[in-house]
């Protein structure tokens, strides 16, 4: 994986001024380039274009979404980044429409991705506690994991015919933060996840 775009969906608020997630993103971006890989970046509080995104998304060998939590899913200029770019790159560059042929009945539904033998990761900032997932006591997310919430993001990136590599995040960081704990463990998780063992 020599090619890597690593994205900031961060949306500043008075609360929280997305610093967590930028070190994280500055933290994936100088992870890989010590290991010699290639890195591109896109941050939702920069100007970007539509075509040098999609560039991007063809270019890379893995693309990681550093985002914060809102509302249950990506903050709002992350949804229409994607919105857009994706909406545009479905020319063939991601992908060729949603696969299905009116000749061919057979061809399902999601399959018409161009991004096959990629790879994505999701790292995810969240006020919740850990223990609000997988534990059916939970009331609120009903036993339910991170990668259940975010199964409509992790539809996205299917539809361009993606493979997904394990998710990583950061919880109750409004409440109780561990910030030092949160980075050891992001270093650790990038280690596991892309040194071959």
């Amino acid at each position: 994986m020599k090619n890597v775009f690593i994205i900031n969906g961060h949306e500043p608020y008075s609360f929280s001024e997305g610093r967590l997630n930028a070190t994280l993103f500055e933290m994936a971006k100088n992870y890989f380039e010590a290991k010699g890989c290639n890195v591109k970046t896109t941050s939702m509080q920069h100007d970007w274009d539509i075509e040098e995104e999609i560039d991007k998304h063809v270019w890379a060998d893995v693309i990681i979404l550093q985002t914060p939590v809102n509302w249950m899913g990506v903050t709002w200029p992350c949804k229409k980044y994607m919105d857009t770019v994706y909406t545009y790159g479905m020319d063939g560059r991601l992908c060729s429409g949603d696969g299905r042929t009116r000749s061919d009945p057979r061809k399902q539904y999601g399959s018409g991705g161009s991004l096959e033998g990629k790879k994505y990761m999701l790292s995810l900032t969240f006020n919740a506690p850990a223990k609000a997932f997988n534990d059916p006591e939970q009331t609120f997310f009903e036993g339910k994991s991170i990668d259940d919430l975010f199964w409509p993001m992790h539809l996205n990136f299917r539809f361009f015919g993606m493979e997904a590599l394990p998710s990583f995040a950061c919880y109750d960081v409004l409440k109780n933060p561990d910030v030092e704990g949160d980075f050891k463990r992001f270093t650790e998780h990038l280690d596991e996840v892309f040194i071959p063992s």
